[in-house]
């Protein structure tokens, strides 16, 4: 995935989220797209002002992308 298809895919989780879990689809976007992140020549932060979110955002990402080692979505 290129950094404009990252950036859609992370600002229709986050527009979609439910009530009180935008941060945990952050989250959840970070995990389910690590590889593709890691992959990717852009940065975190481009592929958030890409999303249209606050730049404040990156870190959140960036826990998503760290916690893909550990954990596997249900």
């Amino acid at each position: 995935m290129n950094v404009t298809e990252l950036g859609t895919t992370l600002g229709r989780m986050y527009r979609e989220a439910a009530k009180g879990e935008s941060v945990v689809m952050i989250h959840l976007f970070g995990v389910r797209h690590a590889e593709d992140i890691r992959g990717c020549e852009a940065s975190i932060r481009d592929i958030v002002l890409a999303a249209g979110i606050n730049e404040s955002y990156v870190a959140e990402v960036n826990k998503g992308v760290n916690l893909a080692r550990y954990v596997r979505e249900k």
